[in-house]
């Protein structure tokens, strides 16, 4: 079943939707990476480029579930579609918070822990990644996702390695850091590996989903 055969309104505003979520990635990513190398001017736009892409998000996220139930073919699924919508938005919001949070603690990472923080925060939004193409093929191509799911469950997974070994590092190695500034960077490896499992969990969807329509 193929929810859209040609272009309209809706698909415009999904497809919106999905491509701002997938530019907040490519922000959040630069962000995070700018910060541990000390570039504050780049890092401060990428805050407000990325707390721009969360509002614009936002905004559509509102019309797309306020057209949802005027299109009667889609009334059937539009409850699977809100909480599809909804699940994305969680990651881009999770991005934005990250950010703000990097500004505001301001957390003390040692140089040789820049490698770790940029190794997981590339497996997540990675993770991320592999998600917009899977929620664009559930409008137009569904039985393609049960094929590309398989990335999304496989970078989730190494993100989580990375992220424990990032922490076991901290916290047996990192001995000239006090115990309160490990706990800290431990609640930012949390925070960049929450990304990775918001993803997965909007694949869970999508895996479901997919399935109902051929039912």
């Amino acid at each position: 079943m193929f929810f859209f055969k040609r272009k309209n309104k809706n698909t415009e505003d999904l497809e919106s939707y999905i491509n701002t979520i997938d530019q907040a990635i490519i922000e959040y990513k630069d962000g995070v990476n700018n910060y541990l190398v000390g570039k504050t001017d780049d890092f401060n736009h990428n805050l407000e480029v990325l707390n721009g892409f969360d509002t614009e998000a936002s905004i559509l996220r509102r019309k797309i579930e306020t057209n949802l139930y005027t299109q009667t073919y889609l009334l059937k699924a539009s409850g699977d579609i809100m909480r599809l919508v909804s699940s994305m938005y969680h990651i881009i919001n999770l991005m934005n918070e990250s950010l703000f949070q990097f500004e505001i603690e301001a957390p003390y990472i040692l140089p040789e822990l820049n490698e770790d923080f940029t190794k997981l925060t590339q497996l997540s939004t990675l993770t991320a990644e592999c998600v917009i193409p899977l929620a664009k093929a559930y409008f137009y191509l569904p039985e393609t996702i049960n094929e590309k799911i398989h990335r999304v469950y496989f970078y989730k997974k190494e993100a989580t390695t990375q992220s424990q070994a990032l922490k076991r590092k901290v916290f047996h190695q990192m001995n000239k850091l006090k115990q309160s500034e490990k706990i800290h960077l431990r609640y930012f490896a949390l925070h960049i590996e929450n990304i990775a499992v918001a993803a997965e969990i909007v694949a869970d969807q999508l895996a479901v989903m997919s399935i109902k329509q051929n039912i």
